[in-house]
Formats: C-alpha cells, structure tokens, sequence
C-alpha cells in the first residue's frame, strides 16, 4: 500500500470512529477527541477539527498534525489545545499508539469519581484487568509537565481513569483502540448499575480467575481487539450514513 493510500485508510477508519462514538453517545458536544498515527510519518497524526461536532467529522477533514503541537496541512480548522497536550505527549512517547481515543462519557466519569475504579466484576472488566491506570486531575490538561505525568502514568498500559475527568483507551489501530473503549464502557455502565442496585456491594471474582479470563481475551496476540468487530461495525455505518469516508 502506498504512504498516500496508507494514510487515507486511516482516516476512513478514523472518521468511522468519530461517527460511531457519536451514535453511541459518547460524545460531549464539540469536545474530546480521537486521535490516530499516520503511518511512515513518525510523529504524526490525524485529530479532529476544533469546532466540528463528531457526526460532522469526515476522512477530508481531518487535521494533520505534529507532536510539537503544529498543522501540517492547510486546514482552515483549529485543534483543541488539551489534544495537543495529551493526544502529542502519547504519540511522542508511544510510536506504537497507532489511535488514542479520550471521552467524556456518562459512565466514564462517573467511574472517574471512584476510588476503586474499575473492578473485575464482568468479562468486559476482565479484559481490561490491570491494564488500566490512573491519573490524578490536575485541572484542565493544557501543560507539558501534567502531559509528562500523563505519558508516565498510561505506561504500556491499554489506557487511564482520568480521575474526575473521564477516561482513555490506547491502541495499535483504531479499531483495537475503540473495542478497548467499548470494553471500558460496558463494564463501567454493568459496574455503577450494579452499585448503585445494592448500594455499593458487586459481586467481584478473585484476581486470579480475572488474569484467567484476561489471558483468554488476549489469546497468543495473533487476534487484536478491534479485528473480528471493525469490519461488523463499518458495515453498520455504511447502511446509516457513508458520508464518513468523503
């Protein structure tokens, strides 16, 4: 595959994952942001255009950018500084993050407000066992020493609990990067319904049946997240509205 058709598949993808969150409601108006690596530019990436809501964002018009926080491209669109401050800072210190996908969802914060966070309570949460870490709000993230923290917290972790804040989901495509956000969505939404049911107490299993089921999920690593069910899902967007891959 050519670099031109190469990037151009990652911004189909890239756009699906706008237009499917959006149909999830996992949007928060024109705020949050998806990001993905452009492939053969080392330390480039596509992100949203500032002031698009996610329905509205297409492969076109994408904006390309570096991790020193600079367009590359002749975009009339702004992108949102916090993108730049954790969107950046990841792709600078992961070049294997092929996407990194950051909400402010219903569930996602209020799983941020937890001082457990996510527990092994489903086989969603088990997928997610010990892959995720936490870090501490700090106000809105703007800075490069909070972005440092950031990067030091995610680790080669799957994603964080952005605590107060919302969460965040790390992976080699956008497809695996959106599968680990619905796996974190699911469990978050089954966890807090169950709490909020009983008052608190879930039924949890033991740390070593959640590894267990951890390493069943993820098999020998032939088989990503993301593999089976992007194609299920793009078939699915193509029926409600294609405009997505203009």
């Amino acid at each position: 595959m050519s670099a031109s058709a190469a990037e151009q598949a990652v911004r189909v993808n890239l756009a699906a994952a706008y237009r499917l969150a959006a149909l999830n409601g996992w949007d928060d108006t024109i705020y949050t942001h998806i990001s993905a690596a452009v492939p053969g530019e080392e330390g480039v990436y596509l992100i949203n255009p500032f002031g698009l809501l996610f329905d509205e964002v297409c492969a076109s018009n994408l904006v390309k950018v570096n991790t020193r926080g600079e367009k590359l491209d002749d975009s009339p669109y702004d992108v949102n500084p916090t993108g730049f401050a954790i969107h950046g800072a990841i792709h600078a210190a992961r070049p294997s993050a092929g996407c990194v996908l950051h909400l402010h969802t219903h569930w996602g914060m209020a799983l941020a407000m937890l001082p457990d966070g996510l527990l092994p309570t489903t086989q969603h949460a088990m997928r997610l066992f010990k892959r995720i870490g936490r870090h501490v709000y700090e106000g809105l993230a703007l800075g490069e020493a909070e972005a440092a923290r950031l990067v030091a917290n995610l680790g080669t972790l799957d994603g964080l609990i952005l605590e107060n804040h919302g969460t965040l989901t790390v992976g080699a495509s956008v497809a695996e990067a959106y599968m680990l956000m619905h796996h974190l969505e699911r469990a978050a939404r089954a966890q807090l319904t169950a709490m909020a049911a009983t008052g608190g107490a879930v039924l949890q299993t033991s740390d070593a049946v959640a590894q267990h089921t951890y390493r069943q999920w993820v098999g020998d690593g032939s088989e990503r997240d993301g593999d089976a069910e992007w194609p299920a899902l793009l078939r699915r967007l193509d029926k409600i509205d294609p405009s997505y891959r203009s």
